[in-house]
């Protein structure tokens, strides 16, 4: 098992804020799982505009965190860091859905989980959870590439 603060997790993603969506690795067991955890905060960049009088995390903005979990188990799999050039790119998304809305003071939980890897395309099966709560779910593809 395999864990990573904050220091370790900006060694292995290209992401910095306001675009950072990963805090922490809880446990990871390089080429099979991840299961990393984005503490979400009031303080978001998204909430002032994403119904302030009422704020939610945007779906898109969970996919994003659950794609980010997965670049670190990638990047950690085929053992490579990444470096200025390194890009991670969506492919594809698939059978994404959105369960219950992720609020500020949640823990969001990113689980993601190697379906397939060949020839620098990693498919994935991801899902976020608040506590015991499903958050989202959602398979997809990612590419790393050099810019």
């Amino acid at each position: 098992m395999n864990s990573m603060d904050i220091k370790a997790v900006l060694e292995h993603l290209p992401h910095r804020y306001p675009f950072l969506l990963v805090d922490r690795v809880l446990e990871m067991e390089p080429g099979k799982s991840i299961v990393a955890l984005k503490n979400v905060t009031i303080n978001e960049p998204f909430f002032p505009g994403h119904f302030p009088h009422h704020p939610v995390m945007p779906g898109v903005m969970v996919i994003e965190a659950m794609a980010q979990a997965a670049a670190i188990l990638a990047f950690k799999s085929g053992e490579r860091l990444p470096d200025e050039h390194s890009v991670v790119y969506f492919v594809g998304i698939d059978e994404a859905r959105f369960k219950s809305p992720v609020m500020p003071g949640d823990q969001l939980m990113l689980h993601a989980r190697i379906d397939r890897h060949l020839k620098g395309i990693w498919k994935f099966s991801t899902e976020a959870r608040v506590g015991e709560r499903l958050a989202a779910v959602a398979k997809m593809m990612c590419a790393l590439r050099d810019a």
